[in-house]
């Protein structure tokens, strides 16, 4: 077994590290299995769709190796180049549009009804910008689903979270999210996307790995979603 390389990346729910060449191992801290995660990508790899390429699950279902994928984050490559925001928001609902078009698996788990996949987590932190096109990673959510509940969630995602530091560092990050956010939400505005809006946004306010101040933010979205979806 390759023994485990430098620390690549770390996001609220597990750990890249580098892993041979060419390849990373994504950990859960956890330690929870990942082996749907990586059925799940292979799944939507065999469909088309811009996923990492899965190499192994090892280490009793712990751990994955995947292809490695160079190049910035949608959301570093927006804050440098904020005049290209509405064309990256453009792109990220495409590759929204392109997800809900796969019919899902039988053996996913049913968020809301729907039979379209879902990735449930996609925004422009899980995007990276390759030299081959945009590639979508962290699958640990994806599931059988209404497409607007997916579109719904990435706008909570865009919304709602804290950025590390004081509350002046996150009025000011909210700005650029808002307008993404605002980008995004452009080619599915209306009713329906409210009401999904006044239904999601209150679940996620009990994601444990929310702060208070973000678990609010989330129920707050959720009661303007509700009210506009009532007008």
């Amino acid at each position: 077994m390759t023994e485990l390389g430098r620390l690549v990346a770390s996001g609220r729910d597990g750990d890249i590290y580098e892993c041979g060449p060419g390849l990373v191992v994504r950990r859960a801290r956890s330690g929870r299995s990942v082996e749907r995660e990586a059925r799940t990508m292979t799944y939507a790899r065999e469909h088309g769709y811009p996923v990492p390429e899965i190499h192994d699950v090892r280490a009793g279902g712990t751990e994955l190796v995947m292809e490695r994928v160079d190049g910035p984050m949608m959301m570093d490559a927006m804050a440098k180049q904020p005049w290209r925001i509405p064309a990256y928001a453009r792109e990220l609902a495409d590759l929204h549009d392109r997800l809900h078009a796969i019919p899902a698996p039988d053996w996913l788990p049913d968020i809301d009804g729907g039979d379209r996949l879902v990735h449930l987590d996609l925004h422009p932190m899980n995007v990276m910008m390759s030299a081959n096109g945009p590639i979508v990673i962290d699958w640990t959510n994806a599931s059988r689903g209404m497409p607007l509940t997916d579109v719904a969630l990435t706008i909570v995602l865009l919304t709602c979270p804290d950025m590390p530091g004081s509350r002046l560092v996150n009025v000011a990050a909210s700005l650029p999210r808002a307008f993404i956010a605002r980008a995004f939400a452009a080619r599915y505005r209306g009713r329906a996307l409210d009401e999904r809006l006044g239904w999601c946004a209150p679940l996620k306010a009990f994601d444990p790995n929310m702060s208070e101040r973000e678990q609010a933010a989330c129920v707050r979205l959720g009661v303007r979603a509700r009210a506009r979806a009532a007008r």
